[in-house]
Parts: C-alpha cells; structure tokens; sequence
C-alpha cells in the first residue's frame, strides 16, 4: 500500500479524521491530505515534540498553523519507539505518533472524540511499527 493510500484510506477515509500527514522522521512529508499544509517549521518541531517532553507540555504544537494544548505523551505496546501524543484547541484535537521512521500527524473535529481518534492512529502506528516503519 502506498503512503498516500493510508492517509486517504485508513485516516481520513474513516470518517474520524478531518486532515493527516506522514511525515518521515529524518525530514520530508511522505503523504497527506488535501488542504494540509505542515510548514518545514512545524515539521521540525513536530519531530522534536517526541524528544522533548517538557517543552511539548509548557508550549504545546502547532499542526497546520493551528495550536493544540498538550493532552498526553505515551508508549504504546511493546515498541518503545511507537509514541503517541495527543493535542486539543477547544472540542476539535490532533494526534500524533511517531514510529521508527515516520510521523503520523492527525487532526479530527468535534464530535470526534481524542479516544477514538487515538485508538485510530494507534492502531495504524502499531501496524507501521510492526513493518519496521
């Protein structure tokens, strides 16, 4: 499956998901949705949030220009390298996991809800992982 065939089919083709990207941990976006658009900043500090936890509580990140206050940081399973956050700017949110080698950046509007959206991109994130991914 291309990278472009799971931002379309698996995140935003759910119907829970408004927006999402792939981004590569080492730089670069591998795949996203119509009307995203990750700034080379964004993208920097996106890849940063996963190192820098403290930061990322005090200041939060930003997705498309947008803000999201920090919700949570966690590992997930038995992959130290899947690591899932979780954002929110009012009722809407945004989810991030990064993998070995990609970032899943995900954004959803009320009345999604930051569980089922990450039970979503967990998911997908899991399965990358398990792929060397």
């Amino acid at each position: 499956m291309s990278w472009q065939a799971y931002v379309d089919t698996n995140l935003v083709g759910t119907g829970r998901v408004t927006q999402a990207a792939i981004l590569g941990k080492a730089g670069g976006i591998w795949a996203k949705s119509s009307g995203i658009t990750i700034s080379p900043e964004e993208q920097k500090a996106i890849t940063a949030a996963f190192t820098n936890k403290a930061a990322l509580q005090a200041s939060g990140f930003r997705v498309a220009k947008e803000k999201y206050f920090f919700l949570s940081s966690d590992n997930y399973g038995d992959d130290p390298n899947l690591i899932v956050v979780q954002g929110k700017k009012q009722a809407d949110g945004a989810v991030l996991a990064q993998t070995k080698q990609a970032i899943l950046v995900v954004t959803y509007a009320f009345p999604q809800t930051a569980q089922d959206v990450g039970i979503l991109v967990t998911g997908l994130g899991s399965y990358l992982a398990s792929l060397n991914y």
